[in-house]
């Protein structure tokens, strides 16, 4: 068994569900499970309802967050079919852009071509874009992408496909980054008749082959983030099952298993959850943050316990050697590897609005 300090962890994909789905998740309890799971700050995504697509949406969200956040937040907004010439004007409050090409739920999806390629065009340099950009869509979007000269972040690639692709156009030269969630690089298809409605995720849990590719083309994978995506047990057991599922709690674990391992290692790591995402998407070190962790032990990931209001988690049951003792966070410990000692309101939101704006 051994300890180890790591900087406080950034996830660059999250739904904390609030506004809107507050019996999902909302900031105080997604915050906890982030601290809980050695995650310092967090990058929130825009499909919320109403989803933040205008100034007053993005003031809105962040007075909810300033309220409720026990770590560093900063959030998204989302691109849509009436935004393309007033989105950009929201870049100085938002950590960047999310653009959702491929289906998702809700109103964000913006599959028009001549939209899109205004959307990419009129988003400044200033803030990352985000695209959900799967399969045969992915070489279409990097080509307007490179027609702008606008860098792009992919979002959860899962198949050997897009991270073939993702590898080619590195290679060629085009500024891309891309994140791969833990449970592509743990579970596949072949786990869901185990998991049942709980695998139910987008993009779909892919093939074993999938996720050798991603392991396989690891040093083109930028960073790890989980796309925590809660919805309740009932939600998820009932006739129309949402896809997503939670991950804040477990990603650390998963990755220290990894390690423990060795097919990854720590230097590996630290980039893929700190160095990187605060490179790709400008932030701001944290002064005095750090996690402990404890490598070598092995246990089972339980669901009990959990800081996530959702209260369930795919992994539970499948062992890891790993485990978060302590989160510190600008000097105060947050988490002590048993409780949250954070209280709601206590982190930051970055590219805050004044208060007396909202």
């Amino acid at each position: 068994m051994t300890r180890i300090t790591l900087p406080g962890l950034i996830d660059v994909h999250v739904h904390l569900r609030e506004p809107g789905g507050e019996h999902k998740e909302d900031y105080a309890s997604g915050t906890a499970a982030a601290i809980g799971g050695g995650i310092t700050c967090v990058l929130d995504m825009p499909n919320t309802t109403p989803p933040t697509t205008d100034a007053a949406q993005l003031r809105a969200k962040h007075a909810l967050a300033r309220r409720g956040a026990r770590c560093d937040v900063g959030i998204f907004v989302g691109a849509s079919t009436d935004n393309a010439e007033t989105v950009g004007g929201l870049a100085p409050h938002a950590c960047a852009l999310k653009i959702y090409v491929n289906s998702t739920f809700g109103p964000l999806r913006v599959d028009d071509w001549q939209l899109l390629e205004r959307q990419i065009a009129n988003w400044p340099l200033t803030r990352p874009i985000v695209t959900h950009s799967e399969g045969d869509v992915l070489p279409r979007v990097l080509e307007l992408a490179k027609r702008h000269a606008k860098p792009l972040h992919i979002a959860h690639v899962a198949t050997r496909q897009e991270i073939e692709t993702i590898a080619a156009a590195k290679d060629a030269g085009q500024p891309l980054t891309c994140e791969v969630t833990p449970h592509h690089l743990v579970l596949t298809r072949d786990d869901l008749p185990r998991l049942g409605p709980l695998g139910d995720v987008r993009p779909r849990l892919a093939a074993p082959d999938d996720r050798a590719a991603l392991w396989q083309y690891l040093q083109y994978i930028d960073c790890v983030a989980t796309d925590h995506a809660p919805h309740t047990l009932a939600e998820k057991h009932s006739a129309n099952v949402p896809p997503g599922l939670p991950g804040l709690e477990t990603s650390l674990p998963l990755m220290l298993t990894a390690v423990d391992d060795g097919r990854l290692s720590l230097e590996q790591l630290t980039a893929l959850m700190a160095t990187n995402p605060a490179r790709i998407f400008g932030l701001a070190p944290q002064p005095d943050t750090y996690v402990e962790v404890e490598v070598g032990r092995r246990r089972q990931i339980d669901s009990t316990g959990l800081q996530t209001k959702c209260g369930w988690t795919p992994f539970a049951g499948v062992e890891v050697a790993g485990r978060v003792i302590r989160t510190v966070l600008r000097g105060r410990t947050v988490f002590d590897g048993d409780r949250v000692l954070a209280e709601p309101g206590s982190g930051r939101v970055l590219y805050g609005y004044d208060e007396n704006e909202e």
